[in-house]
């Protein structure tokens, strides 16, 4: 009786699964970038969780999500794996469904920074990249109750995001996998120039409820610019391309989110645009995670089932707490105090 019980308390409370990259990072500050063969010093170097599944997951717990949090995808038998696993738990984030591959080193990237200047990034993919849609069973969390399925990101998981013989991807099928199941997806996208890109995230778009991308990933996925050649938003470029999203196949909702504004395109309705919020550059300790911030604040929003107008200025809100961290997670603070900053 108690068992059940729980259970039925468990579904009520619904809950997030956030699958895809798990990323170890390591943030180093340097004194100058150094010409190739010559010596750079590390004046601070800080260490942290990167990828989009491990971060949005952790920014709701920071947050003080009220449903359950899981963790699906692969780490490597090694130091950083017990790390990322460890970091999972201590936030209350469920880590059965993380799995420690054999021969693979977790992934991993260096993060070269040099203040006033932008960063360089050295990654490799390691277990990442050995993920598969056959790893993960949306049916078994659609069993225990939870609500939502968050996928990201697609573009740096080489093992979803290959297309077979039928113009599939493993993404798809596992998107198609979680639809069924009756989870609500939401997908997120890497920035990229690789040449596939518009083919091999087409190819999962009937299967998203939702993808939450900035406006160079809307750029990549549909050929439409959204910049002109001085790097100024096009407003009726983003436009097009939330519509050609839609027409694509994401059935819900399309949000590009970029330093100006928001966009938000649902199917039959007027789309949505609300201004960014003002950030003084002096505050802006680093950038890698506000977009994480901001998705994370929009799946909460959508698994309460808040209002757009309520869920754009508070992923504002993450998005701009997050640049005063170091780290990809480090800045959130609890949705109390994001509804504060949203709202007053």
């Amino acid at each position: 009786m108690a068992e059940r019980e729980e259970a039925r308390a468990d579904e009520r409370r619904g809950g997030v699964v956030c699958a895809g990259n798990f990323i170890v990072d390591r943030i180093h500050s340097l004194s100058y970038w150094p010409e190739q063969g010559n010596l750079t010093f590390i004046r601070h170097q800080d260490i942290g969780v990167g990828g989009g599944a491990i971060n949005v997951a952790t920014d709701l717990a920071s947050m003080g999500f009220p449903g359950r949090l899981a963790a699906a995808g692969c780490v490597g038998a090694d130091a950083d794996g017990d790390f990322v696993r460890q970091r999972l738990l201590q936030a209350g984030i469920g880590a059965e469904g993380l799995v420690a591959l054999g021969g693979q080193a977790t992934a991993h990237t260096h993060v070269m920074t040099v203040p006033g200047q932008s960063r360089t990034f050295f990654y490799h993919g390691g277990a990442n990249d050995k993920l598969e849609a056959g790893i993960i069973s949306p049916q078994a969390y659609a069993e225990q109750g939870y609500r939502l399925f968050y996928l990201g990101y697609l573009m740096l998981l080489p093992g979803l995001d290959r297309l077979d013989a039928e113009g599939r991807s493993g993404a798809s099928r596992l998107l198609e996998a979680a639809q069924k199941a009756g989870l609500v997806t939401c997908v997120d996208f890497v920035s990229s120039e690789d040449a596939g890109f518009s083919a091999q995230v087409g190819a999962s778009l009937p299967f998203c409820d939702y993808i939450v991308i900035n406006e160079m990933e809307a750029g990549s996925a549909t050929g439409i610019r959204p910049r002109d050649a001085e790097g100024k938003l096009l407003d009726e470029a983003v436009r097009r391309a939330g519509a050609r999203l839609l027409e694509a196949g994401v059935s819900k909702g399309v949000v590009i989110h970029a330093p100006e504004a928001c966009f938000w395109f649902s199917p039959g309705r007027e789309t949505v645009v609300m201004p960014s919020r003002p950030i003084d550059p002096a505050s802006i300790v680093s950038p890698v995670g506000a977009g994480d911030a901001f998705c994370a604040a929009v799946v909460y929003g959508l698994h309460e089932g808040w209002a757009i107008e309520r869920i754009i200025p508070v992923a504002h809100a993450a998005a701009a707490r997050c640049l005063g961290g170091a780290t990809a997670t480090d800045g959130i603070p609890t949705m109390d105090a994001l509804l504060a900053d949203a709202f007053g």
